[in-house]
């Protein structure tokens, strides 16, 4: 890989809403680490580290290496969360992982040929139907990316998981799922066209003009009702 990430962490033992709350004004986010077997440990990481690596998308399928005092433990991030209005994160999920068990994440789509496939050229749109996907493979084999080229595809065309390449080691968990699995990830459709048609403002007194005055149901009548 020619990407690696360290987080130093520290260990955390207060845990609850407001122990949380102090660490985030202090300029740290809590995070938890599980997996393997050992228990979970309650971790404090610096917020402004993690906001530096998450302006790399790899940081989010690499393996990580945690740094607590003088041990070192390989993990993934399994889950963030953001602050729903404020750019700060609040919690993070780190996984553990064994060089020999296999672990399951997702990877990012990465498309290129878009620039000189003939389905573009003749003008179609290219429809992405997955941005990632789910893998399962040993931590060496962990890819940064699958690439998915579409240079060849036309107006019309798709390809599907099935279609993928992907490097050896590395097994895409939808198709083993069996028949029905084989999901969409791209494809080239024509572009449609819709015309507006502009309808000409009723003539004035048109509506007045039907037989019966009008619709039945509608007709709530001024005139006397007669028995």
């Amino acid at each position: 890989m020619a990407i690696s990430f360290e987080l130093n962490a520290e260990p955390r033992s207060d845990t609850g809403k407001g122990a949380s709350r102090r660490l985030r004004r202090a300029g740290k986010v809590p995070a938890i680490m599980y997996g393997g077997e050992k228990d979970p440990e309650s971790l404090t990481l610096s917020h402004n580290e993690i906001i530096r690596n998450l302006e790399h998308e790899a940081f989010y399928s690499h393996i990580l290496t945690i740094k607590v005092g003088g041990n070192e433990t390989q993990a993934i991030l399994r889950d963030l969360q953001r602050h729903p209005s404020k750019p700060s994160i609040m919690h993070i999920d780190l996984q553990r992982v064994s060089a020999t068990e296999k672990l399951k994440t997702h990877a990012p789509l990465h498309f290129i040929g878009d620039d000189i496939a003939p389905g573009v050229k003749a003008g179609g749109l290219v429809s992405h139907d997955l941005t990632e996907a789910l893998i399962e493979c040993l931590p060496k084999d962990l890819p940064e990316f699958i690439e998915v080229d579409i240079s060849g595809m036309q107006i019309g065309d798709a390809l599907h998981l099935s279609d993928l390449k992907v490097p050896e080691g590395v097994a895409l968990v939808e198709l083993a799922r069996g028949e029905g699995h084989d999901l969409a990830v791209v494809s080239i459709h024509a572009k449609r066209i819709v015309e507006e048609i502009e309808q000409a403002p009723a003539e004035e007194g048109e509506a007045e003009a039907a037989p019966g005055g009008g619709e039945e149901t509608g007709d709530t009548g001024g005139g006397e009702k007669s028995d």
